[in-house]
């Protein structure tokens, strides 16, 4: 029998197009690709803290429907040395 390992995951770093509210939530709305495919987030099902251990930056994971498919999507808080960068968002993609 053949042995096949798993690769782990890789971030994708990505635009999102996002709405605040007056109370300073986040709401996504669409995650853009670097060659420009646009894809609307239809909901939001679920968000929760979620912190990247390896690099121990605390962050949010946003569990959002696209297409009738659940996907996760991240931010990742950055460092308050860059005043006006918050983070980035970021989803896993399978490892090729």
């Amino acid at each position: 029998m053949k042995t096949v390992h798993k690769l782990p995951p890789r971030k994708i770093y990505v635009k999102v197009n996002s709405d605040f509210d007056a109370t300073g939530a986040v709401t996504p709305k669409a995650i853009i690709w670097e060659d420009g495919r646009s894809f609307k987030i239809d909901a939001i099902r679920d968000f929760r803290p979620a912190s990247t251990m390896e690099q121990g930056r605390s962050g949010d994971c946003y569990t959002v429907i696209i297409h009738g498919e659940e996907k996760h999507l991240f931010f990742e808080r950055t460092s308050t040395t860059f005043g006006s960068r918050l983070g980035r968002w970021w989803v896993e993609c399978a490892a090729m």
